[in-house]
């Protein structure tokens, strides 16, 4: 299942940068567990850079087998946030939350007010928003204890459901990585396959057929399957993901788990191009090389799926749809610097969206060095 945020559960490695946690220079500014024994809540709010403005990401909700667990993905993704809303143009730097428990029998108004509490003590070095587990309703109650809160209901104020853009910015990214390879972004003729068809996937692939691409998917939970032959009969399916990996696809989607491609699927893959709303898509440290060395062009997972954080994020002035829309169609123009920069340096796109990033934050970052009378 993939959250709001094109994020998936649970985080198989490093996401941005695949640097070391333990360097100075990559440690986080913040990390902040979180207990209240009444409610039964204990939670872990992670802060990796504000260099940007106040950390944006959302609360996932999972029942980790031990702190431990829950501390490495919180770590993870709140990185994970800084590199996206780097690139998605925000000004908001990297954050995240996870809430050790499980959502179906763990989550209750008392603990969900109590997080809130905890969140509203950060006095706004840090906003939350739905992420797996946890729903806009969620962020309703979360709301009445702190201000500091997005990805809301929209008879509250807020952009409801964010896959709305996260499909979205796929889809604008895989466009930029058709005009790349191709010379034109229409997926028209093209095969596309979609690893996962649940909040996220199931969108990309009405894009896809608008736009008159051939569609296969296959997704591990059969309902979700059977929703989209419902809506497109047209639609193919395979059994599995190795199937999918393995099928003379031109682009290859994984909307689904984390670390998606690995040594074995990225020896089996046979599309030119990886673009899809999952994060966390390279398994370990080197793959984007892989990928590169075949000739695979490969669309940087955090980069093409921040259509949910921009809307959510879109939130904290009130919302506006249009501009929200408007701001995540840019995923295209971006998506095509990050491969120019690519080919300049001689670098695979996912290295050199890492220096974009890192850029940003540096030069823009540094400006908060200027005083401001208040």
């Amino acid at each position: 299942m993939t959250d709001v945020f094109g994020l998936s559960q649970p985080v198989h490695s490093s996401p941005a940068s695949h640097k070391d946690l333990g360097r100075p220079s990559d440690r986080h500014e913040q990390v902040v567990f979180c207990s209240d024994e009444r409610s039964g809540l204990y939670a872990i709010i992670a802060l990796y850079s504000t260099a940007l403005g106040p950390g944006l990401g959302g609360t996932r909700f999972y029942p980790y087998p031990d702190e431990q667990s829950a501390l490495a993905d919180v770590l993870n993704l709140s990185r994970a946030m800084a590199y996206k809303n780097a690139l998605a143009g925000l000004d908001h730097g990297g954050g995240k939350a996870v809430i050790i428990g499980n959502p179906d029998t763990d989550k209750s108004e008392a603990l969900l007010r109590a997080y809130g509490r905890f969140v509203q003590s950060l006095g706004g070095r840090y906003y939350t928003a739905c992420d797996v587990g946890t729903y806009s309703e969620d962020m309703d109650i979360v709301a009445r204890e702190c201000e500091y809160v997005t990805g809301r209901t929209v008879a509250n104020g807020g952009a409801g459901d964010s896959s709305i853009l996260t499909a979205f910015g796929v889809f604008q990214g895989m466009r930029a990585a058709a005009e790349h390879r191709y010379g034109s972004p229409s997926l028209r003729g093209r095969l596309v396959g979609v690893e996962g068809v649940g909040k996220v996937g199931h969108r990309l692939v009405e894009h896809l057929i608008e736009d008159g691409a051939e569609v296969v998917v296959c997704d591990v939970n059969e309902r979700a399957v059977e929703q989209v032959r419902h809506r497109h009969p047209q639609v193919s399916v395979v059994p599995d993901a190795a199937t999918l990996v393995a099928s003379d696809l031109d682009v290859y989607a994984p909307c689904a788990l984390g670390g998606a491609l690995d040594d074995a699927s990225v020896a089996a893959l046979r599309a030119a191009i990886v673009c899809g709303g999952a994060n966390n898509q390279l398994a370990h440290p080197g793959v984007e090389k892989q990928l590169a060395d075949r000739g695979i062009l490969y669309a940087p997972d955090y980069v093409v799926n921040s259509g949910g954080v921009i809307q959510v994020a879109d939130e904290v002035t009130g919302f506006s749809m249009d501009r929200a829309r408007a701001r995540a169609a840019q995923i295209f123009d971006t998506t095509l610097k990050i491969f120019a920069i690519a080919d300049e340096e001689g670098v695979p796109p996912a290295v050199a969206a890492d220096r974009l990033a890192e850029r940003r934050m540096s030069e823009v970052g540094r400006l908060r060095s200027i005083w401001l009378a208040r």
